[in-house]
């Protein structure tokens, strides 16, 4: 007989694939419209190439011109998009012109830079040289640094850097050097989070447990660099040794001895040492007074980014305010620059709208001063002033400190309020006028914010993503039903909770979080729910793998972008924004629902789509779905039915005999389904099926309508 097959939509991941009886367990790329499984939409790469670092932040704007605006913010630099290209836009916190300010190596790509004094540049900061003259004995010429961008390598000391030049030293190498301009980029921070450093951590005289020692075979003195000790064998390959109070590096280790040694390590002093002398292993060492890794994880590099006007507002995480005036002619060759009379330090900003406000977030208490910084303070300007934050009777600048939680995570504007959220409590502030300005009111508790960026508005309601579910603030707070909770909290990797960032695809209905699961460090799962379909008894929720790294809705531009991040990837040297010395991956911009594949760089590649169902089986009246698999079944036949196909689809069925059996696919299949095709035959016997949807082609989409079941009962063995 044929049966009709019908799904509830949404997943149900809370379940086993036994349990999930009716309903689908599992997919990837997959929405649901109007109940029925669909693939998702392609995308393509908006730019000719990548920009560098990771992006943490998409705002988009149309200047009082017309002119569409995409502000981008990586951890490393700040770039506006407009027809095609990107600009970069990034403040420079210092220029410096040196002479006889740098030296190379014969063979080396590596340039050192030196300073007359204390530069204050980070490793990993960006540089941009110009007004290059000459140098002796060189072979590099002012094409070799002269508008060029580097990504700083090492500080050796306060007072120079090295930086990788795209070609080694062909001359005998430069010792003296005529002019250079150095540009020094404002720091964002790191592309992933790491461990905080101080001082004190370490032990009195840096004796730790577990290191390993062993004894000089013979007499060194104060400049060999080579040792031989009793026994090496436990040894790291390279690392750090400690002969009386000389710290030693290494480079190999072979034979019992250690080649390849950096006398007077960490600023301590090369000294002779006597044959037997204790040589102990200090690759992890840590004295009192020295600088070492913490529990404490520092926040990658993050942007703010909205407009006050025809201004581009964009805060660094913890750090500064700058504007960019998108309204001249040439706005693009300018840079942004610092907001006059702001806070130096707060963790974000936003404008409020229509009052006009900017308003910050984690502010600083006394403007100007960065460690009197309270994470729990909100500072806003005057109305239609930026440049004003000292309140007076005649103006509505003023201040306010929230009381739940330990530090405000995210703000975002709402239809008539703007919702604050703090790690552990939700507030709602809104614009009343003087003399207060603004009014907070504490409405749910229990509820932090997981990162800065979890949260989304729509239609007047607030959904975000906290620590121990999800969330939904539409007048009342309401805990949102999730068949995929599990799934996802077992699974998430909560270290980097700022990488959490979540993205509203108002054409379909969709919220999605883009998160790292336990075993990444960066975002590589999603997890959406649809906000148009879902009912209190029936949330439709999906899972999958695309990975974005920020997200903006279809209002500026007519379709949404994002962002995706390699850690490992580069650009092309002929990109007027390369970056010489990357070693912070980069970013690749997207345009979403184009089309049906996924292109970038001008290749071409499929999007594999897929959706599994739970089990079902035969019941004793014979009818599919309400049997307790006692009975077995024989599928003879399988009437596809598509709502939507273009280019091939596979149907797989998949058999067990029993929950715990390793599903195996009928013997026939996967059967490749055509528009045209009526029927397959499939020869299947077990006292369970699954059905399963996929595609692996380029340009192949499908949206599934109701399948039936040729099948027969086929006794209980």
């Amino acid at each position: 007989m044929l049966q009709k097959v019908n799904f509830q939509p949404g997943f149900n991941k809370q379940v086993t694939s036994t349990g999930g009886e009716s309903q689908w367990v599992n997919g990837d790329n997959v929405r649901f419209r109007y109940g029925s499984p669909e693939k998702i939409g392609g995308w393509a790469q908006l730019g000719s190439v990548d920009i560098t670092g990771r992006n943490t932040a998409i705002h988009h704007f149309i200047n009082t011109n017309g002119i569409k605006y995409a502000a981008l913010g990586t951890n490393r630099i700040l770039y506006a998009y407009s027809g095609g290209i990107f600009y970069d836009i990034t403040p420079l916190k210092s220029t410096t012109t040196l002479t006889s300010a740098f030296s190379t190596t014969n063979g080396s790509a590596t340039v050192t830079i030196t300073f007359a004094s204390a530069h204050n540049i980070n490793k990993g900061d960006i540089v941009l040289l110009d007004a290059f003259s000459s140098a002796t004995n060189s072979g590099f010429s002012a094409s070799t640094f002269d508008d060029n961008k580097f990504m700083v390598a090492t500080v050796p000391t306060n007072t120079t850097i090295t930086i990788t030049v795209g070609s080694t030293e062909s001359g005998s190498g430069a010792s003296t050097s005529g002019g250079i301009r150095v540009k020094h980029y404002y720091s964002i921070g790191p592309a992933q989070e790491v461990a905080s450093t101080g001082f004190g951590l370490g032990q009195w005289g840096g004796t730790q447990s577990g290191q390993f020692t062993s004894t000089l075979s013979s007499a060194i003195n104060t400049s060999v660099t080579s040792l031989t000790m009793a026994s090496s064998t436990s040894f790291p390959s390279s690392g750090t040794v400690l002969i009386d109070n000389e710290l030693i590096t290494y480079t190999a280790n072979s034979s019992n001895s250690l080649t390849g040694l950096t006398r007077g390590a960490s600023g301590t002093a090369a000294a002779s040492h006597s044959s037997g002398a204790t040589v102990q292993d200090a690759s992890n060492y840590a004295g009192w007074n020295t600088a070492v890794s913490g529990d404490v994880i520092t926040d990658p590099g993050l942007w703010s980014l909205d407009n006050f006007g025809n201004k581009l507002i964009a805060t660094i995480f913890n750090g500064e305010t700058f504007e960019w005036d998108s309204d001249p002619t040439a706005a693009t060759d300018t840079r942004a620059t610092l907001v006059t009379g702001a806070p130096t330090a707060s963790r974000f900003s936003l404008v409020s709208t229509p009052d006009r406000h900017l308003i910050f977030f984690g502010a600083e208490t006394t403007i100007g001063d960065k460690t009197t910084q309270d994470e729990m303070f909100i500072r806003f300007s005057s109305q239609e002033d930026i440049n004003s934050y000292t309140p007076t009777s005649t103006n509505t600048a003023g201040t306010q400190r929230l009381a739940d939680g330990s530090r405000i995570v995210g703000a975002l504007r709402g239809r008539d309020s703007i919702y604050v959220w703090t790690d552990t409590a939700l507030f709602v502030m809104r614009f009343v006028g003087p003399p207060f300005t603004f009014s907070f009111q504490q409405v749910g508790t229990n509820c932090g914010l997981i990162g800065k960026n979890a949260a989304v508005e729509v239609d007047g309601a607030a959904y975000w993503m906290s620590e121990n579910g999800f969330f939904r603030y539409s007048g009342k707070l309401d805990s949102l039903p999730c068949l995929v909770e599990d799934f996802v909290f077992d699974d998430i990797n909560t270290i980097p909770k700022q990488h959490i960032t979540a993205g509203l695809n108002n054409l379909f209905g969709e919220i999605i979080w883009f998160y790292p699961n336990s075993g990444s460090g960066v975002v590589n799962r999603m997890v959406a729910y649809n906000y148009l379909d879902s009912s209190s008894e029936r949330p439709v929720w999906t899972t999958g793998t695309l990975a974005r790294t920020s997200w903006k809705d279809s209002s500026v531009f007519g379709k949404p972008h994002a962002t995706a991040y390699d850690s490992s990837g580069t650009t092309a040297t002929t990109d007027t924004n390369y970056v010489y010395g990357n070693t912070e991956g980069v970013t690749t911009y997207y345009e979403h629902e184009t089309g049906l594949n996924q292109v970038k760089e001008g290749a071409i590649t499929a999007i594999t789509a897929s959706i599994e169902s739970g089990d079902f089986d035969i019941g004793a009246q014979g009818g599919i779905q309400d049997g307790d698999g006692e009975f077995m079944m024989k599928v003879r036949r399988v009437i596809p039915d598509f709502l939507a196909q273009t280019g091939d689809a596979r149907v797989t069925l998949n058999l067990k005999d029993f929950p715990n059996d390793t599903a195996a696919s009928s013997s026939l299949g996967p059967f490749t389904v055509t528009s045209g095709t009526q029927k397959i035959d499939t020869r299947a016997r077990a006292r369970s099926v699954s059905l399963k949807i996929d595609n692996t082609g380029l340009s192949q989409f499908w949206k599934l309508g109701t399948f039936r079941l040729d099948y027969q009962p086929d006794g209980r063995r």
